[in-house]
């Protein structure tokens, strides 16, 4: 008698746990099936807006992520620095993500010490001459030592939320030309400001000022680990998943 009634105990607890699974298998999936059509949309707009051949995807869909997540006056242009490229080569692209055409394609410095050729060393520090990574939202422009210059507002803390104390902006410069890395084999280097070919500085500047997103980015592990927008995502998967599973099963206290 007692094992009959052990083994209907078991065969409950079975029954019960397993329909608990599956109360919460669903709603999990449901959860992956929305990020991956998420994924998707990115897909089908590298695609659609051809950009194989002019910004790195990785670079690109993580800007999305930024995109997507941070509020901004004007969503209809994203802005990409991709400083995993050598400064002889165009790391900055101007999107119009609205109308899913690229308006820009350009030369774009980095600071003096983040490298030569290639930028590998990023701060956030006054006087670092570094460059900075991450998500910015353009501000106003005014006339400055560099001419027509634009204010960048950080919006990452701990990485670049300290741009407009250290008047990391964009500008024009001299340095920023074929001419240049026709004589050094790279390109001339700022004190961290992204600075633009003279000719370009003024279109470009009008044409992200007043409210757009910045994203410069590199192939850095300190910001994958730490930039609270990039793991935002993550971390609102494992929250979740983690609450479906404290109701279903309580919480061990």
């Amino acid at each position: 008698m007692e094992k009959l009634v052990f083994i209907l105990f078991m065969g409950l607890y079975a029954a019960v746990f397993s329909e608990s699974k599956n109360t919460v298998a669903p709603e999990i999936h449901k959860k992956q099936i929305e990020i991956k059509k998420e994924l998707s949309k990115v897909d089908s707009l590298y695609q659609s807006m051809n950009l194989k051949d002019v910004v790195n995807y990785k670079a690109f869909a993580e800007a999305m992520e930024g995109y997507q997540l941070l509020p901004a006056k004007n969503k209809d242009i994203l802005s990409i620095i991709d400083f995993t490229l050598a400064s002889t080569e165009k790391r900055l692209v101007v999107l119009d993500i609205k109308n899913e055409k690229v308006l820009f394609h350009s030369l774009v410095s980095h600071g003096k010490n983040s490298g030569s050729n290639y930028a590998t060393s990023f701060s956030n520090t006054p006087e670092s001459y570094q460059s900075s990574l991450g998500f910015y939202v353009t501000e106003n422009t005014y006339q400055g030592e560099n001419g027509y210059s634009l204010v960048l507002n950080g919006l990452e803390e701990g990485f670049n939320d300290k741009a407009k104390s250290r008047a990391v902006v964009v500008h024009g410069a001299d340095y920023v030309n074929t001419g240049i890395v026709s004589a050094l084999g790279r390109l001339g280097r700022s004190y961290g400001c992204p600075a633009l070919p003279r000719e370009l500085s003024k279109p470009i500047i009008n044409t992200i000022k007043d409210g757009t997103l910045l994203f410069i980015y590199a192939d850095n592990e300190e910001y994958f680990a730490k930039s609270k927008v990039l793991n935002h995502r993550n971390a609102l998967i494992a929250h979740y998943e983690k609450d479906m599973a404290d109701r279903q099963f309580g919480t061990l206290n």
